[in-house]
């Protein structure tokens, strides 16, 4: 569990004359791409000793605003102050500095090098001119321990999972003497443990002075870290106040522009209504082998079914996603689509059987970030929209027009690069590539993570209209009352193998949480055919 709210935190002491006042001070800060407004006279102060939470849906701005401020995007009106002085950064490298940093959610360090040489890269204490790699191991090995961080700093970073890549993220930031720390949705791959370390450093910080600007999508993680909050939509500020101020149908009432009323605490939608068609499986699948991964999963979904996978990380989640997909090379498998057995280990025979999967990582594993919206969508049906190896340009407009407005993606234009979208509009565009090939399964991994409330309720009313069409659904998600509200059934992993399942009365998020610590609730299992509808 996360912290309780704790109250704005203290000054540090022994700030000089010329430190007094604001850390950081946006005025009336402007931004346009292709002409479409992301920035609209957009005001912020970051007190020193404050940690500030940034909220928006996707597309209200955030991201453009920490882009602005850090030197990856000027600014086309406004002014940004630093410490009392006007700054103007023309690269991340100046506002590194100058002393502010930005931790991503996207990992953006070298997996290659080691974990002390990507704390300390290009700043590398040094002997006689080389590198003094004893030097560099011992000042990263006291700097993790300060921070709670139990890695060794010896190791490759990409040997290490994402919730630790994460930790080592926010030592670098740490490391730099930053006075303003930006956190970009850093909680999204760290489990609790990791998540409870990441809010001491940030305490930590904001106790010695340093200002600290959060962006997260977990609620419950800004009253427990956050003292003042601001509200972007469609480019503006909405609210700026204290976080203990609004409850969370307030908060999200700001961000959706509507009244409180009309909205539902949590933030879903009517997601979970079941439209589950017959008995007879659509997806079937059994003694799925991955070594060191995965043990004799089974699982099985049928049309109009969404089955979660449930499970802590690590259990073998995405990997039994991938193994059905044939993205993971697997010892032993049995999986059938409608009856017909489909070879295992082979995305191109699983994509002709009707498979598709949305991976979690969709920078890594999914969009073309430098290529248009258009052609990210028409990717993977290239094939079928061509003759003689001759692309049809005016099938691809049209199917690229059809899913784009069937979606609700927000871009300049289909030819605007993929890279220029907010999050949950990519996370939109990945969703329709998938669609586009006609799948009988989804496999859907995290497919709300690192995205707002609106765009969230979106995927979420996607993910049952393609239930009600008669798609099996294979949902992983790490937020349990999403996975309890939008499955028909959840199946359990520990450890690689299936442990339980959960169906009917047993779909609670109490029954989830007792399966995910090892327990065994009474009946579990047993009501195989009941669906969302049956929880009342």
């Amino acid at each position: 569990m996360v912290a309780e709210p704790t109250a704005a935190h203290s000054r540090a002491p022994g700030l000089t004359e010329d430190d007094a006042g604001p850390l950081l001070t946006v005025r009336g800060v402007e931004k346009s791409f292709s002409g479409v407004h992301a920035l609209r006279g957009v005001d912020l102060t970051l007190e020193r000793g404050s940690i500030h939470a940034l909220v928006g849906e996707n597309g209200a701005g955030k991201s453009t605003l920490i882009k602005v401020l850090t030197g990856v995007h000027p600014a086309d009106a406004g002014e940004v102050r630093f410490r009392g002085r006007p700054v103007a950064f023309t690269r991340p490298a100046d506002a590194q500095d100058a002393g502010i940093s930005t931790v991503y959610q996207e990992i953006n360090l070298v997996p290659l090098l080691t974990v002390a040489q990507n704390i300390y890269l290009g700043r590398e204490p040094r002997r006689r001119g080389l590198v003094d790699t004893r030097g560099l191991n011992q000042q990263a090995a006291e700097l993790v321990q300060r921070l709670g961080i139990e890695v060794d700093v010896r190791a490759k970073l990409g040997s290490l999972g994402l919730g630790v890549q994460q930790m080592v993220a926010l030592a670098r930031a740490v490391s730099i003497d930053a006075r303003v720390v930006i956190m970009d949705e850093p909680t999204s791959s760290l489990e609790v443990r990791e998540v409870e370390t990441l809010f001491g450093v940030a305490r930590t910080l904001a106790a010695s002075g340093v200002g600290l600007l959060f962006v997260s999508h977990r609620m419950e993680e800004l009253w427990a870290l956050c003292d003042t909050v601001t509200v972007l939509r469609d480019g503006r500020v909405v609210h700026t106040g204290p976080m203990a101020a609004l409850d969370r149908v307030g908060l999200v009432s700001l961000m959706l522009g509507r009244e409180a009323s009309d909205v539902r605490a949590g933030g879903t939608t009517d997601f979970g209504d079941s439209h589950v068609h017959g008995t007879t499986p659509l997806l079937s699948v059994s003694g799925v082998r991955v070594p060191n991964r995965l043990r004799d999963v089974a699982l099985t979904a049928r049309p109009g079914e969404v089955v979660g996978l449930g499970g802590l990380l690590g259990s073998g989640r995405s990997e039994t996603l991938k193994a059905i997909y044939g993205d993971l090379h697997t010892t032993a498998a049995d999986i059938e689509i409608g009856g017909q057995r489909v070879k295992a280990g082979s995305v191109s025979r699983s994509l002709e059987a009707g498979i598709a999967l949305l991976s979690e990582d969709r920078k890594a594993e999914g969009i073309i970030p430098d290529l248009s919206v258009r052609d990210n969508i028409a990717l993977a049906v290239m094939p079928r929209l061509s003759r003689a190896g001759i692309i049809s340009d005016s099938k691809v407009d049209a199917l690229v027009e059809v899913f784009m407005r069937r979606l609700k993606i927000k871009a300049s234009s289909p030819r605007q690069k993929v890279r220029e979208l907010s999050g949950g509009n990519q996370q939109k565009v990945l969703i329709a590539r998938w669609l586009a090939t006609e799948p009988k399964v989804f496999l859907l991994d995290e497919p709300t993570r690192g995205i707002d409330v609106g765009a969230k309720r979106e995927v979420q009313g996607l993910i049952d209209e393609l239930a009600e069409q008669g798609l099996a659904v294979v949902l992983v998600s790490s937020e349990m009352d999403e996975l309890v509200e939008g499955s028909d059934r959840i199946v359990v992993l520990h450890d690689g193998a299936v442990s339980g399942q959960l169906s009917g009365d047993q779909l609670t998020s109490a029954h989830l949480l007792t399966a995910l610590a090892g327990g065994t609730p009474s009946d579990t299992g047993t009501a195989a055919g009941a669906g969302r509808s049956d929880r009342g």
